[in-house]
């Protein structure tokens, strides 16, 4: 019978912890959260000091009843919940619901690992600990803050706009973040400026050189309109091309640093087009276990919640003998990258790194499901490149006098690869201007033509869930294990749309964040809540208390919703009206959202209660039947496109179909990344988009 019991958060690595540990332990999930504030009430005793008032999860109660006889059994009951605040807040959680610290005849510990390997599970018991109280307390004040904030302003929101709308201490400053950069594009002017390049021949040379225009004697010189370009090009007129200095140098490209969630977040995004979502969802995955031919359950990767870039000793050495050996000693990093901590990074825990560095991408591949591997491989290749040299590029650089004026020219070489052998990012490519020939000072070029054109400046992008995330962090906006949830529920609530991988602000954002900034400006403003969150790692740390935070907080949020329900105007946000006619009553129907998205409704209602589903269209006609092509989902939410006319018309696909023809056999081409597939796929013909 075993008499020791673990205890973990998710059952997905029940079965990879088991197999670690001896008969003698049995190991159980609790499924993350077992108790919380209620949803019927804000569940916060403000008279009585803030005492948080809990209850058990609905549908939690089983799950804590079969805890509970497993703890009759065991003598030793280890809490392994996950190696953040929140772990720590569900140990504490699950101590308080099966009464462990009422228990005087069994022991209690709390252990944690940020991997799950053998060692790291193995080496956690022989250090277990108590439940560090700091830390709970640090997320109960996350909890109670967050849950104020949602409380008190959202009903407010529901009065004053619509009900369904929330608003939040994070989320509201992320809006904030996207609103701003909104302004920004849309009081934007741009400004014409002008290129100029020298298409020039060296003799004996067949390949022509493009030097840019750069200035004179006096410095650069930028071109702001037609008349200026005339001017220089007037000076330009009969003047030899002359080789005034050249410059060979060394330019050297420092290795990367490994993943942060932050980072990876941002990387995933850019290279494998996924959304944060879908980033922690996978890493998730990877990190609690995945079943390896040949060895069973494996985590693949450290804990995926972390700001630090720090990197276990054990770990670093295992790397670096592996580099030497595939790659030769002279490509082992001599030094680390090493983040600088700007005073908003806990460092709780290591970067996010494969648990064994011989598990390469190759090894697993057959194992993993085809997004899974992808992000395994940029995790693998991004702790293996930090671990690398630094790699080194021969430059040239040359001034060409012209007159008055002058036009440089540069080139680069890559002369060793480093840490570019295993992993290279889109902007380590190497350039394509190569030097022909021996270009030495005094040497006379040939004109072939000086080419010009008109450019002008462009706004600033709009965000992305990337760029957002990268923003976040910047001004210390939530944390590691905040920000997939923030951009999720911000898009889920409508306030931004999601096109294109860019986030547009919808007109209910404007509205929310107009109102939000006008009767709520510390919640909207980020120093306030980058201070915040400051104080929150402070009560993490032991030398703040957590309801000296919340004392302070309170009385200001009150008075500003007090004076926000007397002071501000309602606000009507007009349906979207569609071509749908209702065929009960002849109206044209508008789009309405329900708790499942979208839907038709008729606007004669409670008269006419017509509703039906809403099926967008997205401008392309039916390959089979030539309607509509409109975006459905299967009863799982995968998303995939079929006919309007369906049940009569069965045309479907999983990639978004195009307007275009195959050219070669005639078939509908379907959209996939940056090409453009025929849907038949004996066919076989792509093209880019």
């Amino acid at each position: 019978m075993a008499n020791c019991l673990v205890i973990v958060e998710s059952p997905a690595k029940v079965k990879t912890i088991k197999k670690f540990l001896g008969a003698n332990y049995e190991v159980d999930a609790s499924n993350g959260h077992v108790r919380d504030l209620p949803k019927s009430q804000m569940g916060i005793d403000i008279e009585n000091d803030f005492e948080p008032k809990y209850i058990t999860i609905r549908g939690k109660g089983d799950i804590l009843a079969k805890l509970r006889k497993e703890v009759k059994k065991a003598d030793k009951i280890y809490l392994a919940t996950d190696p953040d605040r929140e772990g720590e807040a569900i140990s504490w959680h699950l101590l308080k619901s099966l009464k462990l610290d009422e228990v005087k005849s069994k022991q209690v510990y709390r252990i944690s690992f940020n991997e799950i390997t053998k060692n790291a599970v193995k080496a956690s018991f022989k250090s277990p600990r108590t439940i560090d109280m700091n830390l709970v307390d640090a997320q109960q004040a996350r909890r109670i803050l967050d849950r104020m904030v949602g409380y008190m302003i959202s009903p407010l929101l529901w009065a004053k706009v619509k009900r369904g709308l929330s608003a939040g201490r994070v989320q509201s400053v992320a809006l904030r973040l996207i609103c701003d950069r909104e302004e920004e594009i849309n009081a934007f002017i741009p400004e014409e400026y002008w290129n100029l390049e020298a298409v020039l021949k060296q003799e004996g040379s067949k390949k022509p050189l493009a030097a840019k225009f750069h200035g004179n004697a006096e410095g650069r010189i930028a071109i702001h309109t037609k008349e200026e370009l005339d001017q220089i090009l007037k000076g330009l007129e009969g003047q030899n091309y002359v080789v005034n200095e050249v410059k060979n140098g060394e330019r050297v490209k420092k290795a990367p640093i490994p993943f942060t969630t932050s980072t990876l977040q941002q990387e995933a995004s850019k290279v494998l087009n996924f959304s944060t979502q879908k980033t922690m969802r996978l890493a998730q995955q990877l990190y609690e276990g995945v079943e390896i031919e040949g060895q069973g359950t494996v985590g693949l990767i450290t804990y995926l919640r972390t700001d630090s870039t720090r990197i276990a000793e054990e770990a670093d050495v295992a790397a670096r003998y592996y580099i030497e050996k595939q790659y030769g000693k002279e490509y082992v990093a001599k030094g680390e990258q090493v983040k600088k901590n700007n005073g908003k990074i806990q460092d709780a825990h290591e970067a996010i790194r494969p648990t064994d560095i011989a598990l390469t991408p190759v090894r697993v591949k057959e194992s993993l499901q085809r997004d899974l591997f992808r992000l395994y491989q940029l995790i693998w290749k991004r702790f293996a490149a930090s671990r690398m040299e630094s790699a080194v590029y021969q430059t040239t650089s040359v001034k060409v006098g012209a007159g008055d004026y002058f036009f440089t020219l540069s080139a680069s070489k890559l002369s060793f690869d480093g840490f570019m052998s295993v992993y290279v990012q889109e902007d380590d490519k190497e350039e394509t201007n190569v030097l022909l020939g021996n270009l030495a000072k005094g040497s006379v070029l040939n004109l072939e033509k000086l080419e010009n054109s008109q450019h002008f400046t462009q706004p600033p992008a709009h965000f992305t869930e990337a760029s957002l995330v990268k923003a976040m962090e910047e001004q210390g906006i939530g944390r590691p294990s905040t920000y997939a949830p923030t951009i999720t529920t911000i898009i889920a609530r409508r306030y931004v749309a999601k096109e294109n991988k860019n986030l547009y602000v919808t007109e209910l954002g404007e509205i929310v964040n107009s109102m939000m900034k006008q009767s709520f400006s510390s919640i909207v403003d980020i120093t306030f809540t980058a201070n915040l969150e400051y104080l929150l790692d402070k009560v993490g740390d032991g030398s703040v208390q957590w309801k000296t935070v919340v004392r302070n907080f309170y009385p200001d949020l009150k008075e500003a919703v007090d004076k926000a329900l007397v002071e501000l105007e309602s606000v009507t946000i007009a349906d979207e009206v569609t071509e749908e006619v209702c065929e009960l009553c002849g109206r044209n129907m508008v789009i309405k959202y329900g708790p499942h998205g979208k839907f038709l409704a008729c606007p004669g209602f409670p008269e006419c209660k017509n509703t039906k589903p809403y099926l967008e269209k997205i401008g392309v006609p039916c390959p089979k039947c030539q309607k509509e092509v409109v975006i459905k989902k299967t009863k799982k939410g995968r998303i995939y496109y079929g006919c309007e006319a369906n049940p009569e018309c069965d045309f479907m696909s999983w990639q978004r179909p195009s307007t275009q023809k195959c050219p070669k056999c005639g078939g509908y081409m379907v959209e996939k990344g940056n090409k453009l597939l025929c849907s038949n796929e004996q066919c076989g013909y792509s093209a880019d988009k």
